[in-house]
């Protein structure tokens, strides 16, 4: 393991992004509750949280991380198959989140497959990566944009927080077939594009 004990400790975030397909039955019976193992999403939620904390128990080079939050997004797609996945995670520290954000998105695959395979065997996880990174030495890296910054934002906070809106939606996805009617996401700071 590299030892970081010389490096001042700094704010660092990461954020990495996945994506689950699936055919467009399995994504509509995400989003109104109809698989039988129950909300896919909360679950997915609450298991890529945990693995982040754990990630210095996974990764055997990787160091062991007091995180500062974790916060898990997902898009549903209907009309794609697709449920795509945003982790972010911050902390403050001597090394860096990315492991971990990443860490976070390949468990919320993995759980929404383990919750939808009874519907659904031919789901492929796919494109896990680093979308962009902040603090430590080698300073900001930013990733592509996609879908997760093209929706319509409705609001802007000082903070640079935006609320996005949509007629209905699960709380936790921006698909419109959905029940509830917000989804929200904080910018990095200085990610000024739309």
């Amino acid at each position: 393991m590299v030892d970081v004990t010389a490096k001042a400790p700094t704010d660092r975030q990461a954020v990495a992004r996945g994506c689950v397909r699936m055919r467009p039955e399995t994504v509509a019976l995400i989003g109104r509750g109809g698989i039988p193992k129950g909300d896919v999403l909360a679950t997915a939620r609450i298991a890529a949280i945990m693995a982040a904390k754990k990630t210095g128990e996974l990764i055997p080079m990787c160091h062991p991380l007091e995180l500062t939050g974790v916060e898990i997004r997902f898009i549903c797609d209907e009309a794609a198959g697709e449920v795509e996945i945003e982790s972010q995670v911050r902390t403050v520290g001597r090394t860096g989140v990315e492991m971990e954000a990443m860490t976070a998105v390949g468990v919320a695959a993995l759980t929404i497959y383990d919750m939808c395979k009874a519907v659904d065997r031919e789901m492929v996880l796919t494109d896990i990566r680093l979308m962009s990174k902040r603090g430590g030495k080698s300073g900001v890296l930013s990733g592509r944009r996609e879908r997760f910054e093209s929706s319509t934002v409705a609001g802007r906070g000082g903070d640079g927080s935006a609320s996005l809106s949509h007629t209905k939606g699960h709380p936790d996805c921006s698909w419109s077939g959905c029940p509830s009617p917000f989804l929200s996401f904080h910018r990095l700071p200085g990610d000024e594009g739309g």
